[in-house]
């Protein structure tokens, strides 16, 4: 290569350099103009209606949302039902985000922000990503450090602890320009309990109850001839009087139950105590019936899976001297009734072969062996009756009390 030749190539490298770097430059500058800008979206090309995939990551923990068939599930819970209105409101308020300032900031000092990459060391951030239905990713953000403010105490800016106002986030079309939004994004976090579906079912007007243990003889039924009916011991003993008290609280939790999180339908159900179930049997006056299968307590919550039945009349029985008015009235609030009715048991069969947490607040009244649901006799309990004075057992409780050391 002669000389010529050389400055020829050497010429060309620096205006094709120059080239690329005035373009980076002006990529920065157009960025810079619209990010920078009060009230500016983070991610203004966000296509939200082409969003079928939701993936975030922190540590080493994540959560996979997908659209399946046009339903939103939770890869992470066996494609259970996602909570379709929480993934949408996130979504839009991902792509509505707005700047509130922007900075330069090296790799080097990505750690003080909190907006290393995802992965085990420390100082990383959340990694939310924005995927459409063939898994092209639309767009990304990085989620560090939260901003916060001191709380002012007696009117002066000095004061213990703060409160925080905003975000510190990356996007992953724009590495190392932070900008800081006044959101804290809080609800984007990779636990799959917080994005599943919520809807359970609900005994509504229950006329019959039925608890069986597996030790039978803790075993017990109740059951009511109208709803404003008082509770019955179904196959009372002698001497067995039912605490009304306590079965009218015995189906309080099954009116508005609720549950924590939910495992796959392919878990053994050795692993979570149901091999061995206690079974809830309800009957209601609307002609549903729920089967539980309840675990033993672990912790503060019980593991149960439902099974839902109806055997909802298609006709109804006209009443004496209905008149044709009434007739016409009275069969359209049963035909939409039974609409309701059978709208109910399609979406609670929905639930069956799922086995949920709950907490146990939810069937701790109905898991009473039958003596607790009995009003105590004088003999029964012993434990109830006055002890005599100086007996044994009010020495050790004397003996137990002395055992605790004073508090100071």
């Amino acid at each position: 290569m002669n000389r010529k030749q050389l400055t020829l190539l050497l010429g060309l490298v620096v205006v094709l350099g120059g080239a690329g770097y005035w373009l980076y430059r002006q990529e920065i500058r157009s960025w810079q103009r619209t990010a920078t800008a009060a009230g500016a979206k983070l991610l203004p090309d966000l296509p939200v209606n082409d969003v079928a995939h939701v993936r975030i990551r922190r540590e080493t923990n994540e959560v996979n949302l997908v659209k399946k068939e046009g339903l939103w599930r939770v890869g992470e819970r066996g494609d259970y039902p996602a909570n379709f209105s929480q993934i949408s409101e996130w979504i839009l308020k991902a792509a509505d985000l707005k700047v509130v300032q922007v900075e330069e900031v090296g790799p080097s000092q990505w750690g003080r922000l909190a907006l290393l990459p995802p992965g085990p060391g420390t100082n990383t951030a959340t990694l939310v990503e924005f995927l459409d239905a063939q898994g092209k990713t639309l767009a990304g953000l990085l989620l560090g450090k939260t901003q916060t403010r001191p709380t002012a105490v007696g009117g002066t800016a000095e004061g213990v602890g703060s409160f925080p106002v905003g975000r510190f986030v990356m996007s992953l079309q724009a590495t190392g320009r932070v900008a800081l939004v006044s959101d804290t994004l809080s609800g984007f976090e990779p636990k799959p309990e917080q994005w599943i579906s919520k809807e359970f079912f609900k005994v509504e007007r229950p006329r019959r109850v039925q608890v069986s243990f597996v030790d039978a003889t803790n075993s017990w039924a109740i059951e009511r001839e109208t709803e404003t009916a008082s509770w019955q011991l179904v196959d009372a003993q002698p001497g067995e009087q039912l605490d009304t008290a306590r079965a009218t609280s015995a189906t309080s939790g099954l009116g508005w139950p609720s549950f924590l999180d939910v495992l796959p339908k392919d878990t053994p159900p050795e692993q979570v105590g149901l091999d061995q179930p206690t079974t809830v049997t309800v009957e209601t006056f609307d002609h549903f019936t729920y089967t539980l299968k309840v675990s033993p307590q672990t912790n503060q919550s019980y593991y149960l899976t439902v099974m839902v039945r109806a055997d909802l009349p298609r006709e109804r029985s006209p009443g004496e001297n209905e008149t044709p008015e009434d007739k016409e009235r009275l069969d359209k609030e049963f035909k939409e009734k039974q609409q309701k009715l059978t709208e109910k048991l399609a979406q609670e069969r929905k639930l069956e072969g799922w086995i949920y947490q709950v907490s146990t607040w939810t069937v701790d009244s109905l898991l009473k062996p039958r003596r607790e649901m009995l009003v105590a006799t004088s003999g029964t309990p012993a434990e109830s009756q006055p002890e005599p004075e100086g007996s044994e057992s009010e020495t050790d409780e004397a003996d137990a009390w002395t055992a605790i050391p004073e508090l100071q």
